[in-house]
């Protein structure tokens, strides 16, 4: 497990989740759809993290 993967994409969550609000706040769509895009991206990162944790403990 790479701790500082994981740490990386959880502060993108929470950039994402942070740009959303403000986006929701101001009536951005660009903003919201940022947010959003990043939350994405960091689910997509803690995925992958969770799949190379399970190869490695399946080879070993």
């Amino acid at each position: 497990m790479n701790l500082e993967e994981r740490a990386k994409a959880t502060a993108k969550n929470i950039e994402g989740k942070v740009q959303e609000a403000i986006g929701n706040i101001t009536g951005n769509p660009q903003d919201q759809a940022e947010g959003q895009a990043k939350q994405a991206e960091s689910q997509v990162r803690h995925t992958i993290e969770n799949i190379k944790d399970e190869v490695k403990k399946n080879l070993a």
